[in-house]
């Protein structure tokens, strides 16, 4: 049954390498870090929430917003087939109500916070900007080619975009849902920016964030999306 429906468009990705142990942590039971070429990535992903439906009921004042969160990749396997996906350290979006279904359904960790966004095209470029206010105005920003290239098989895109799970964890249990979507086309990045304390926004597991540069930086088109009810707790 589809809990949600709704678009993801225009996702700012900004991608680093992190060491494996300081996300043992935050893993859920079953789930172990999944890593492109030897290497484990983390992201900040901002992105445009639009048409959004609740049990295929649009709910006014809820229906287009943007979240911005920072996540890892993991994998579980069940009935020997491995399932790909996320883990959420944090997200953000604008509206209370948002954040107390998502706490409350899916168990994840939204917070509140008033948010903003800048999406400007013209001919040949985009301008992606997505902003939130902790105590001061934090923002991810892009900008890239106006021109949408399709996925790459193997690619670092790929990786990072296509894992169709999400795992969350409550004590020593697990709960799973599936997120639907077809592959994403991606922009090409010409250049970002990334105005954010890791430290005071996600806690100071992260605070090494601060004084690194990113791994890569991507742009994707996003699509629709569906997200299932949870389909059980391990």
């Amino acid at each position: 049954m589809n809990f949600l429906k709704a678009e993801w468009r225009k996702l700012a990705i900004i991608n680093y390498e992190i060491n494996p142990e300081i996300l043992m942590k935050y893993l859920p039971a079953g789930t172990e870090p999944d890593f492109y070429k030897g290497k484990c990535y983390l992201s900040v992903v901002g992105f445009m929430f639009l048409n959004t439906k609740l049990l295929g009921i649009p709910i006014p004042f809820h229906r287009n917003f943007e979240e911005v969160n920072l996540r890892f990749y993991v994998k579980k396997k069940e009935n020997g087939t491995w399932k790909r996906g996320v883990v959420f350290i944090k997200e953000v979006v604008p509206k209370p109500a948002l954040s107390f279904v998502a706490n409350a359904v899916y168990k994840e960790n939204y917070h509140t916070m008033p948010m903003k966004n800048l999406i400007h095209e013209k001919e040949n470029e985009l301008l992606i900007r997505y902003s939130w206010k902790d105590k001061t105005w934090q923002s991810i920003q892009i900008t890239a080619e106006n021109e949408a290239k399709t996925m790459e098989a193997g690619s670092e895109f790929e990786f990072i975009t296509e894992h169709y799970w999400g795992f969350t964890k409550k004590e020593n249990q697990t709960s799973t849902y599936e997120v639907c979507h077809p592959k994403w086309k991606s922009y090409p990045v010409k250049d970002h920016q990334l105005t954010l304390d890791f430290a005071t926004m996600y806690g100071k597991d992260f605070e090494c964030l601060n004084y690194q540069e990113p791994i890569s930086v991507m742009l994707a088109e996003g699509s629709e999306i569906e997200v299932k009810t949870k389909k059980s707790t391990l």
